[in-house]
């Protein structure tokens, strides 16, 4: 699928960009070249030291802010696909510095769409979240105006042989700043501050969002956003398989949290396409036949009132299972703590 394509990742030092890259590298060694563009030096020559040059020729290293359109452009060229994971995501610091996270999250998203317009992209992934539906909170709305800026970019594309889709999802397993490292490193106090003990939330690992990606470069027609079928967890849980030990102290709810979160909502339903392992929420303008789409690949409209909430999904996430992939992806101190996960 990727043999012989070239690739520029944006937000390619963060989490998911480099399991998606270290991913690409293992399972297409022929792609022709792999583009690497952040903000930050220092991720950008750490993770050098992992994915030399050297060792892997087709990979390159590009400074660079979403910010810059400028710079965006001179980065995609020769590039055939792009995947746009470059995002400000910490909710309060989002709250305490609105513009700023506007500035990426949507002036952002719209020079990446301009920068792939001005050259000969073919395909465009933009990684979005759960936080994107039905928001309250600032990063949640800039996700979503990103969003139906590359839905809609879709619109106006003239002839280009271009596509653009949107992978959405929960909390990632893995990522910087979320729960489960927050509260490995909280268990050596003693206690762990949980905001409400009726939190709920999605879960996915590094590695299924970037099989969604793959699935989604592969498939996709173009304005689609793909929220994948993932299970939910406790947060009560979470703190009883990393430190049944510790206290548990209720905070309150963060600004901008909710309870649970949703990646479909009861309005979004009305045009989702419901499949094996995912759904698709159509593009708001037809873009091609919604009905031939959903039959080539064996779907079915949502029923009425359908709605895809952390709180009241069908799949869950126990304590032996989260200590299973706390023990398989996270924990630091593995072997002291092997036996507490048997």
């Amino acid at each position: 699928m990727l043999k012989g394509k070239s690739i520029l990742v944006t937000g390619g030092t963060g989490s998911f960009g480099k399991k998606f890259i270290q991913t690409v590298l293992a399972k297409y060694p022929k792609i022709e070249r792999i583009v690497v563009f952040s903000r930050d030096e220092l991720k950008q020559y750490e993770m050098s030291q992992e994915f030399s040059t050297l060792k892997y020729p087709q990979i390159r290293y590009f400074i660079g802010d979403v910010r810059d359109g400028a710079r965006l452009v001179r980065a995609m060229e020769g590039i055939d696909i792009v995947i746009h994971a470059a995002a400000l995501k910490q909710v309060p610091a989002a709250e305490y510095n609105p513009f700023e996270c506007i500035k990426t999250n949507i002036m952002g998203a719209q020079n990446v769409i301009e920068a792939c317009f001005s050259n000969q992209v073919k395909q465009v992934v933009a990684l979005s979240t759960d936080k994107a539906a039905a928001p309250i909170n600032l990063y949640g709305a800039t996700k979503l105006c990103s969003d139906k800026l590359f839905v809609a970019a879709n619109n106006m594309k003239g002839k280009r042989d271009l596509k653009l889709s949107v992978v959405r999802y929960g909390n990632v397993m893995g990522s910087r700043g979320s729960v489960i490292p927050f509260f490995l490193n909280k268990r050596k106090d003693g206690v762990l501050p949980i905001t409400d003990e009726r939190m709920t939330r999605f879960n996915i690992t590094l590695e299924d969002g970037v099989k969604l990606v793959l699935k989604a470069l592969d498939i996709m027609w173009g304005g689609e956003i793909f929220v994948p079928k993932i299970p939910s967890y406790r947060i009560t849980d979470v703190a009883e398989a990393i430190a049944p030990e510790c206290k548990i102290n209720i905070i309150g709810i963060r600004p901008g949290e909710k309870l649970h979160e949703e990646m479909v909502t009861t309005t979004d339903a009305l045009n989702t396409v419901e499949f094996k392992d995912y759904f698709v929420i159509l593009p708001s303008l037809p873009l091609w036949d919604t009905e031939q789409f959903a039959k080539h690949f064996e779907g079915t409209r949502c029923r009425d009132g359908f709605c895809y909430n952390s709180g009241t999904n069908t799949e869950w996430l126990d304590v032996q299972a989260l200590r299973k992939l706390i023990f398989t992806h996270h924990d630091p101190d593995i072997n002291r703590r092997k036996n507490d996960y048997q």
